[in-house]
């Protein structure tokens, strides 16, 4: 059956964005996981980081569920929900500001053109300075979930620092278990600019961007670096994403991550 779909970036991070708003793509994709594992390999497909389902809300403009290549569904991804309101926008969907529905629960967006704001939900579970064995090391972590969980670790020299070796390492260490982790490794340039790399659960492999990677190492950041927001961060794919927040002691809110989103192109998949 013929499938119709977009194909989306958000910072590096790509997805196949799938409309069942009307409900009746369930008519022709019986498993959404089987679909995520099929449409995202790469060179074998259209290949992705992720496939975006929409579909109807209750409670707020319309829903985004989230599958990973590996067939598992996360509760959020603040790349997906970038490309997803941007999606909603450009057709119509749904009007900007927006509220997206997602496990994680409701986010509010606003759309200028392709530039767009998710207000994140506030981040949990932060827990600081760590000690892990990955092996022969030992190394200092903090914990934090921004939607999903997350590892930061901070390192000297991004650039030759070994992401996947080590990423995979913590995403599988026996402490997460038996769900994993998405691991951030952070270089501080000054007291408003991160690089963020990320190993992500799922995808297996570090990926061009991680939007809720890039805060929860800003909110890390922020925490043991004594960095000042709003916050700048340099992904892999060298462009470049802003971290605002508001914090109360050791509680934030208004947390908000501003990037481009965009449409690479749109087209028909025969999915049987």
């Amino acid at each position: 059956m013929n499938i119709n779909f977009a194909k989306a970036v958000a910072s590096g991070n790509d997805f196949v964005i799938v409309s069942n708003m009307d409900g009746k793509l369930k008519e022709k994709i019986i498993d959404f996981s089987d679909f995520a594992r099929s449409i995202c390999k790469r060179k074998y497909s259209v290949g992705a980081d992720g496939v975006l389902v929409l579909e109807k809300s209750k409670t707020a403009n319309f829903k985004m569920r989230i599958f990973n290549p590996d067939g598992s569904e996360v509760d959020m991804c603040g790349n997906g929900i970038r490309c997803s309101a941007f999606y909603a926008h450009t057709k119509r969907v749904s009007s900007s500001p927006m509220t997206i529905e997602t496990k994680a629960g409701k986010l509010n967006v606003e759309a200028d053109r392709n530039m767009i704001k998710i207000k994140m939900t506030p981040p949990k579970d932060i827990k600081l300075n760590q000690n892990i064995g990955t092996g022969k090391e030992i190394v200092s972590i903090h914990t934090i979930n921004t939607g999903v969980p997350h590892v930061v670790h901070f390192v000297d020299n991004i650039a030759r620092y070994p992401v996947k070796e080590m990423g995979s390492k913590i995403r599988y260490h026996k402490l997460f278990e038996p769900d994993g982790t998405n691991a951030d490794f952070v270089e501080v340039i000054d007291r408003s600019t991160l690089i963020v790399r990320t190993y992500e659960r799922g995808v297996e492999d570090e990926t061009l961007a991680c939007g809720t990677g890039v805060v929860a190492s800003s909110i890390i950041s922020h925490l043991i670096k004594e960095t000042k927001e709003p916050i700048t961060v340099i992904t892999k794919s060298k462009e470049s994403l802003r971290v605002n927040f508001k914090r109360e002691r050791n509680n934030f809110s208004d947390v908000y991550l501003e990037g481009k989103a965009d449409i690479v192109f749109e087209g028909g998949i025969n999915y049987v």
